[in-house]
């Protein structure tokens, strides 16, 4: 195999920026104000079960204020720690393209037009996207980086009923199918460990996101926060759960890699929710790059890297 820059055995994402761009680059989060097709009772209420939007949203980043003050405020703050560089805006709280096209639209404009802003960063669903805004995304991408990232979750459409996804997986295909060869960055989002699923699920989950025209992809494993239908369900039927200590996911994150398409870039492997939030699993306060370093050093000991398996 051949390694990358960072003599990684994987494609990290850190080594991607790098190759994109000439300088250091910033994701700021914005929020839109928007909501999902499964809170507003379209499709259901309530939203996903494991969803707390509070685990990743910065003080800063409120609805009332517009995308370019939510901007200014992200950029003094990190702006205080790297001097040099340039920001993409990140369209992060809920279902970013679950709106009126015009109004999409024009918030999109306005995070493009600040001088500092060399791209958009858009999670939504695959269920709320279409033609006209794909059209839309793809005539940026010629002046701008546009990464238009879907919450896939799982590849099982058991799963995604349980969680209260109210999508299916083949609407996850078609989305994909829209969005390919229009010039966008393509990312998916996937939970690891989900209620109900095995280990063979999940390494089965590598091999269908190898076969969607991602470029990119966020991992992070299944964790209980505070004020969730998940955190009641797993106070009520905890027996049902099946989380993983840091150890056990560190090695079946090693053979998800390893089964993974080898050109796609792994963008995470964790997130690390508020502590004040966080009911389980307890890793004991291991940081992210802590986890990345682990799994570095069990790919090596187990000789594995990305796309060996497949």
């Amino acid at each position: 195999m051949k390694f990358n820059n960072n003599n990684k055995r994987y494609n990290d994402y850190s080594s991607f920026i790098k190759e994109q761009f000439s300088e250091r680059v910033q994701k700021i989060s914005l929020d839109t104000g928007f909501t999902c097709p499964n809170r507003d009772g379209s499709k259901g209420i309530g939203g996903c079960t494991y969803c707390n939007n509070n685990t990743f949203n910065p003080n800063y980043c409120k609805p009332e204020k517009s995308i370019t003050q939510q901007l200014d405020e992200g950029i003094t703050f990190f702006s205080k720690k790297y001097k040099t560089q340039r920001y993409l805006a990140y369209f992060q709280a809920y279902t970013n393209t679950y709106a009126d096209i015009n109004l999409v639209k024009q918030l999109y404009n306005e995070a493009v037009n600040h001088p500092k802003v060399i791209g958009l960063v858009i999670g939504t669903r695959p269920d709320c996207i279409n033609p006209d805004l794909i059209d839309f995304l793809s005539s940026l991408s010629k002046e701008y980086f546009i990464s238009l990232e879907f919450g896939v979750e799982s590849t099982l459409d058991k799963t995604l009923k349980d969680v209260n996804r109210c999508h299916s997986f083949q609407e996850t295909v078609d989305a994909y199918e829209l969005a390919k060869n229009k010039g966008l960055h393509l990312g998916a989002h996937m939970i690891i460990g989900l209620p109900g699923e095995t280990k063979n699920d999940i390494l089965n989950h590598a091999t269908k996101l190898s076969k969607l025209p991602i470029n990119s992809l966020k991992l992070h494993h299944l964790q209980i926060v505070k004020h969730t239908m998940m955190a009641h369900q797993f106070k009520k039927t905890p027996e049902k759960f099946s989380l993983y200590s840091a150890e056990e996911y560190i090695d079946l994150i090693t053979d998800f890699v390893a089964l993974l398409r080898p050109d796609i870039i792994i963008e995470r492997f964790i997130s690390e929710s508020p502590k004040h939030l966080l009911i389980a699993p307890n890793w004991n306060g291991l940081k992210n790059f802590e986890i990345v370093a682990k799994i570095d050093k069990q790919l090596i000991e187990k000789n594995l890297w990305q796309g060996k398996n497949r």
